[in-house]
């Protein structure tokens, strides 16, 4: 058994991040794939009641750990591995200040507009979707503008900050309706950096479940 076993499946942008951070610090880890679409595991009484009572992914075990919420994880992992980690506590609240703009704005948009477009039955609602797209386009300029100011969002180099915030953006653009590299110049060279990394892979190759069964 791997030393790190991650519960996730491939559409999750949560679990990307999670995912990711492992590849990147060369974890020894395991994908356990849980089936989202179909059987809805994570709705379960065995899953609420043995992996996570929150019913959500992703889940990092380690050893006696059981970890939940991408931010957390992330920053376990940084911590254990020394990697990615802000360097001063100055910094490390900026990394904090980051990912929780993430998880409230960006990923707090733009997830359940994708989730909307793709994967709900019925889809999304017109007003609903018009009302996600104007906070997305508001918070990923902010985004942008902030990294006009260097490559990375806190410090020289990718820190867990910059971690989160990839988390959905590079899923393919036909899955938004919306270019967003093409739409905003400093995310793409961005996302260009992350992708360069030792260790990155798209999300459809890290992690379990894509295609979709039909």
């Amino acid at each position: 058994m791997a030393e790190y076993q991650l519960y996730c499946f491939a559409q999750s942008g949560n679990a990307y991040r999670a995912a990711l951070m492992l590849n990147l610090i060369g974890a020894d880890w395991e994908p356990r794939w849980v089936d989202f679409f179909g059987t809805g595991e994570q709705r379960t009484p065995q899953y609420r009641g043995d992996v996570n009572e929150m019913g959500e992914i992703p889940v990092l075990v380690h050893g006696a750990k059981r970890l939940t919420q991408s931010g957390v994880i992330l920053t376990y992992l940084a911590e254990h591995s020394g990697k990615f980690l802000p360097q001063n506590q100055d910094d490390r609240l900026e990394a904090l200040r980051w990912i929780i703009f993430d998880n409230q704005k960006v990923n707090g948009f733009l997830g359940p507009y994708r989730f909307l477009r793709n994967f709900a039955k019925p889809a999304g609602h017109p007003a609903v979707m018009e009302f996600l797209k104007g906070r997305i386009d508001n918070t990923l300029g902010i985004l942008d503008k902030r990294l006009a100011k260097g490559p990375y969002l806190v410090g020289a180099g990718p820190t867990i900050a910059d971690l989160s915030l990839v988390a959905y953006l590079y899923y393919p653009a036909a899955e938004f309706g919306f270019d967003i590299a093409a739409q905003h110049h400093n995310i793409a060279a961005w996302l260009d950096r992350i992708k360069a990394l030792p260790g990155w892979k798209h999300p459809y190759e890290l992690m379990p479940g894509y295609p979709l069964a039909q």
